[in-house]
């Protein structure tokens, strides 16, 4: 069964990074982009988002923890902070 698991996860993140890239040519395309630089804004840019998102995930976790213990008590006899 795990080969089945994998391969699904193999099939999803070449269906996602080719999604990215195929948005990247037609960005690049229509800024004016030809020819063989074509290829390397579409790298540029496939890459660059593959990043960021890469970086906003665990960020956006972390946040949502922060917020979480904020506004949660530590005690079960705690009173959560009330949002105004």
């Amino acid at each position: 069964m795990y080969w089945k698991v994998e391969k699904i996860l193999l099939i999803l993140s070449l269906v996602f990074v080719l999604s990215i890239v195929v948005a990247s040519v037609g960005i690049a395309y229509a800024g004016g982009v030809r020819g063989i630089g074509l290829i390397g804004g579409c790298f540029f840019l496939t890459f660059g988002i593959v990043i960021i998102l890469g970086q906003l995930i665990p960020a956006g976790i972390l946040l949502s923890s922060l917020i979480g213990s904020a506004f949660s008590p530590l005690r079960k006899t705690e009173i959560p902070i009330q949002a105004a």
